[in-house]
């Protein structure tokens, strides 16, 4: 993908073969299955930086918790900013952030001030 002097990406090289869509147009797709989507790519990368998908998430060799964070706090803007649109999709998003930043806590050697967790200023402070 090129960018442009503009300060926007062009988008002109993607096309619908381009992503995991398979043959559907991007056009055609719900926006809240496109939403969705994010979300739960979002929650799973999140998770495997955290070393969520292994045995032993202290060992893992996929932790992260600085891209986990990034992650997270991504993933609570767009949950945050899109519930209005979610209908039953948000609560089940919503419960996943919430577990991927308790997650994060816990990994935490050093726990942030309540408030200050990733995502934490979308979503208030996690418990």
């Amino acid at each position: 993908m090129q960018h442009n002097d503009s300060s926007s990406p062009d988008y002109s090289e993607l096309g619908a073969g381009d992503s995991e869509l398979g043959s559907r147009e991007l056009a055609s797709i719900p926006s809240v299955e496109v939403i969705s989507r994010a979300a739960v790519m979002l929650l799973s990368a999140s998770a495997e930086r955290l070393g969520l998908a292994d045995d032993d998430p202290d060992q893992s060799p996929h932790r992260d918790l600085d891209e986990a964070r990034r992650l997270i706090t991504a993933l609570a803007g767009l949950v945050t900013a899109s519930a209005e649109y979610l209908g039953a999709h948000a609560g089940p998003l919503r419960d996943g952030l919430q577990s991927v930043q308790r997650a994060f806590r816990e990994a935490s050697a050093v726990p942030d001030a309540p408030g200050m967790g990733p995502g934490e200023k979308y979503t208030g402070p996690v418990s």
